[in-house]
């Protein structure tokens, strides 16, 4: 969708929010306000749930005074898009995956792709539920954009139609990445040559061949079909999928006090939600996905992930001038406090 057709888009849902969300900002209590939230991905999958979570949450406890509607699987816009439509007031609310905020010129939340920078979900939770998650926020709001809540998918995985056991397997594969400079550099750091595509374009790039392979949690790989068109994938967990849900900075800032209130604790409830059903969810797609006997999925020995932490570890200090090194620092720390040496 280009410029022209989302500077409409944005039009007409200011004709039509006019009488909940007044044009200066001012949410009006007696009307319905309507927040149309959308994202990427699958119903079925975390984000998906949280995100239905929200809206039942939402709309019980502010007794019909706001709507939520929600768009998944790229109904609206491809991921490429979103961010966009959200600051022209296109749509009230995104669950961009963190990687988005890069070139949006929040470089810093690229830090959240570098591989292996998060031991476990532990360290993941200093971060997110800390001051770090705060400060990245801020650095959200000179876009137009508030960030409300951290959502987890998962760790990822590597999957390609041969076998990835060492580090020097994926020389030479095109493998699809998000828009990240972290991703890229991780890719040609393991002599792959990384392929920035829209998620919604995976499936058809992996069944023509256009792309090689990708980098998945199981349980997007699993809703989007993938394990159907790939036939192998190594358990790496080398890389942390995350999202933030965020919201159009005018329009959160219009609305009446109490709405507001009420709606950050429906997104506080929501999140709580969607991150204890990840994992489950995870859990869920790889027993599926194992059970199809399309993919062969390979368990890493601790031999070969130390060759893969190995021939990863200096993405990070090549992305120090970009994401920043003293945030890479900060997270080393919360890691040796849980008890991580990096």
């Amino acid at each position: 969708m280009n410029l022209v057709k989302l500077l409409s888009a944005a039009a007409a849902v200011g004709c039509l929010m006019a009488s909940p969300v007044a044009l200066s900002g001012k949410a009006y209590a007696q009307d319905q306000i309507v927040i149309k939230f959308s994202h990427v991905v699958a119903p079925d999958t975390p984000k998906g749930k949280g995100a239905e979570k929200f809206k039942e949450l939402a709309e019980q406890r502010t007794g019909g005074k706001v709507k939520v509607e929600v768009y998944p699987n790229s109904q609206l816009y491809k991921d490429k898009e979103e961010l966009e439509a959200l600051q022209l007031g296109a749509v009230q609310m995104l669950a961009p995956s963190l990687a988005k905020f890069g070139p949006l010129g929040a470089k810093e939340f690229e830090v959240f792709d570098l591989p292996y920078i998060f031991p476990n979900k532990a360290v993941l939770r200093r971060v997110t539920e800390g001051p770090i998650g705060k400060q990245l926020f801020q650095k959200l709001e000179s876009k137009g954009i508030i960030g409300l809540a951290y959502w987890d998918n998962g760790f990822k995985i590597m999957s390609a139609n041969k076998p990835l056991i060492k580090p020097e397997d994926m020389k030479g594969q095109k493998m699809r990445i998000q828009s990240s400079k972290v991703l890229d550099a991780q890719m040609r750091a393991l002599g792959s040559l990384p392929q920035v595509m829209a998620f919604s374009e995976v499936y058809q790039a992996l069944q023509t061949g256009v792309v090689d392979g990708t980098e998945n949690p199981p349980s997007n790989m699993y809703t989007q079909k993938m394990h159907e068109v790939q036939k192998h994938a190594t358990l790496t967990d080398h890389g942390y999928l995350g999202y933030a849900v965020i919201v159009n900075k005018k329009f959160w800032d219009g609305l009446p006090a109490d709405v507001r209130t009420t709606l950050e604790g429906a997104m506080k409830d929501a999140t709580t939600f969607a991150n204890d059903i990840a994992q489950a969810e995870n859990d869920n797609a790889m027993t599926a996905m194992k059970a199809s006997g399309k993919t062969e999925f390979h368990e890493q020995t601790k031999e070969e992930r130390a060759a893969w932490v190995k021939a990863l570890l200096p993405v990070h200090k090549d992305a120090e001038s970009r994401v920043g090194k003293d945030l890479i620092q900060q997270i080393y720390k919360e890691a040796e406090a849980a008890g991580f040496k990096m």
